[in-house]
């Protein structure tokens, strides 16, 4: 089993020698038992209170680097033409402490049937898509994004996402 216990620091090497694919829910765990991508079982251990983002990299205790990479989960887009409902909905949401996913034209945030009711009575339109999930980190988390505007769309570790 690889044991990891170190987050990479600054760019990730151009090659990596493995990934690991894992949803939001498993990326925020700094203690974990997994399955690199190639199937080689990993176990994690990290400084508490770490979130693993999608372009991050880790170094195994062998040395071996391995590139994070963020699972497609189902996910709701809610989108509106009125930014006050985005707002107004961003708030509810707030209040029931889920995540969310903050772009300037729309929020993501992970399917629950309960939340889908709550969101089209604020008349908005939800949509189910499947995508990678990135968070914000919270006003006190320690987290980070990459991409042309710290927390809101475009570039993301790199990588367009298409919404």
């Amino acid at each position: 089993m690889l044991l990891i216990e170190t987050l990479g620091t600054g760019d990730a090497p151009a090659h990596c020698d493995a990934t690991l694919t894992l949803p939001f829910e498993s990326r925020c765990k700094s203690r974990l038992r997994t399955q690199l991508d190639g199937g080689e079982e990993a176990g994690l251990f990290l400084p508490r209170g770490s979130v693993l983002r999608g372009g991050d990299w880790l170094v195994g205790k062998d040395g071996r680097s391995v590139r994070v990479i963020a699972a497609e989960e189902l996910l709701y887009e809610v989108r509106t033409d009125e930014p006050t409902l985005l707002a107004r909905a961003a708030y509810h949401l707030g209040n029931r402490h889920v995540a969310l996913e903050v772009r300037s034209n729309a929020l993501y945030l992970l399917a629950d049937s309960v939340l889908r009711v709550l969101l089209e009575k604020l008349d908005l339109d939800v949509h189910e898509i499947s995508a990678p999930f990135e968070p914000e980190a919270g006003a006190y988390g320690g987290g980070h994004r990459h991409g042309e505007e710290p927390g809101h769309g475009g570039l993301i570790h790199g990588f367009a996402h298409a919404r």
